[in-house]
């Protein structure tokens, strides 16, 4: 039988004023106005609602038969139909000034967000190849990838013993809870694995079915790790209501924590697989150019020592950053992987200033690790990046007028995807027109994988590029050296992990 409960009243019903409201303030209206003047319209709704008058006047807006063929066309297909077919006759991927080494087939990232690992990867394979005389190779990413993400529930349970005090509704607690594990990644990241890990060749450490596509894995872990913070909060109340001192509370945590990390490693080694030990050796077989077999014996150090070696230690994050001092040396509060590792640095500067950086390096062989927001004025099938692909105001009657700072600001844009630049086209009189960009989202991607960016595209939506010292201006070098960067919020856009 069932209870005859009145419904109560939503809170518009009690809020939006009657429309009789609206004729009891005509006699204020030309006081206003004149206040006002002709800086912007009479509302329409006083009380901030929308009304019928609203929608009214907005549909007359759309009278014109271009609104009309816009909204007969483009509610059927997607936003690719306004596409202007002048920017794929141009932006055609021809390049006369690229790399001379190539290093084989297009990797693939697959369905993980592992971009920054492949892209780091595809730079040090260089080195590899070289000394090896290989016409095809490959570092393991999901060596890296395993490492990572250990290394990053450690980090996230380190900073939740250093924090236990604070409310979980903290807002710091808040943004380190939402994706404590993530795929995503900075240079100052990989370089923190590198030299603590080591690397070796794919083969040696294959990709997993949980690599190639992550996110069950990462929702598994991240619910674990969340599990294992309130576990190590609840102690540290526990440990601290008993009187002990600061340091006995936290080494009784880590002693916890240490007993907890443990389920996350079996998560991870059951779905990736157990990765090779920094230092145990590894026996790795591989044919040259020539066809030659060759065999390598030792261990993930002493192979990025043996084939890499010190350059991407002493590589650093140049950033075009407009919402701040240019010149200036910047770091992310609470971003990282390693506890007590490198931390994330970067040297601010102008956008014109990192595309000669790029292209120096270019000219000189060097391919070049950046950050961008892949997502903006992209057409993925074609492999084009360029502000003129879309026509907008044809369709709509709009123009997007952000700066770069103001969609950094507004949170409409950051560093989302790593890619690498390998080659560059210079006009006539040596300026520059377009970046030849290496991805790793497979070859049905692009150019057979391989992606065309404008030189105006690079100004607005690439924040970042990782140069070695021997590449960089001096007075950036200076800036690095001197150390004492600013200390950004971590949920500053210049912590978003590619």
């Amino acid at each position: 039988m069932g209870v005859n409960i009145s419904r109560p009243k939503l809170a518009s019903q009690y809020d939006r004023p009657p429309p009789k409201y609206e004729e009891s303030l005509e006699h204020e209206k030309s006081d206003l106005k004149a206040h006002i003047g002709d800086a912007c319209s009479w509302p329409k709704s006083v009380d901030g609602s929308i009304r019928i008058a609203n929608l009214e006047s907005w549909e007359d807006s759309t009278s014109s038969p271009v609104h009309t063929l816009a909204r007969t066309v483009l509610s059927r297909t997607d936003l690719s139909a306004l596409q202007r077919r002048e920017a794929h006759v141009i932006d055609t991927h021809v390049f006369n000034t690229e790399i001379d080494f190539k290093t084989g087939p297009i990797a693939n990232q697959k369905q993980s967000g592992r971009c920054w690992l492949f892209a780091s990867t595809n730079v040090l394979r260089y080195s590899v190849m070289r000394k090896l005389n290989l016409s095809e190779f490959e570092l393991s990413q999901n060596h890296l990838f395993f490492f990572d993400k250990l290394e990053k529930a450690n980090y996230y349970l380190e900073l939740t013993i250093e924090h236990a005090d604070l409310e979980t509704s903290s807002r710091l607690l808040s943004h380190l809870s939402t994706d404590l594990v993530s795929d995503g990644g900075q240079w100052d990241m990989a370089v923190n694995l590198w030299e603590t890990y080591g690397c070796v060749p794919q083969t040696v450490y294959p990709e997993s079915y949980h690599s190639g596509l992550s996110a069950p894995l990462n929702a598994l872990v991240k619910t674990k790790v969340r599990e294992h913070a309130l576990i190590l909060r609840n102690l540290s109340k526990s440990l601290r209501l008993q009187n002990n001192t600061d340091e006995a509370v936290t080494a009784m945590l880590r002693g916890k924590k240490e007993e907890l990390m443990a389920e996350t490693y079996r998560i991870m080694t059951a779905l990736l697989g157990v990765p090779p030990h920094p230092n145990k050796p590894f026996e790795w077989s591989y044919y040259d150019k020539n066809g030659k077999a060759g065999t390598w014996t030792g261990t993930p150090l002493e192979f990025y020592r043996t084939f890499v070696g010190k350059q991407p230690a002493s590589s650093f994050s140049i950033i075009n950053d407009p919402r701040n001092e240019y010149s200036k040396l910047y770091t992310v509060s609470k971003l990282g992987n390693i506890w007590g590792g490198r931390p994330v640095l970067y040297v601010n500067t102008e956008a014109n200033i990192m595309k000669d950086i790029v292209v120096k390096m270019l000219k000189s062989g060097e391919p070049v690790f950046f950050g961008c927001d892949v997502m903006k004025f992209e057409d993925r099938y074609d492999g084009i990046l360029d502000l003129d692909l879309f026509d907008y105001n044809v369709a709509f009657d709009i123009t997007l007028n952000l700066k770069k700072a103001e969609r950094l600001e507004m949170g409409d844009s950051s560093m989302t995807h790593a890619m690498v630049f390998t080659g560059v086209h210079l006009d006539n009189d040596g300026k520059i027109v377009k970046f030849k960009v290496e991805n790793a989202w497979g070859t049905a991607i692009g150019d057979k994988g391989w992606f065309m960016m404008t030189s105006a595209w690079f100004d607005q939506y690439v924040y970042q590029i990782v140069v070695p010292r021997a590449h960089a201006p001096k007075d950036l070098i200076q800036v690095l050296d001197n150390g004492n960067p600013k200390v950004l919020d971590p949920w500053d856009p210049m912590g978003a992990l590619a």
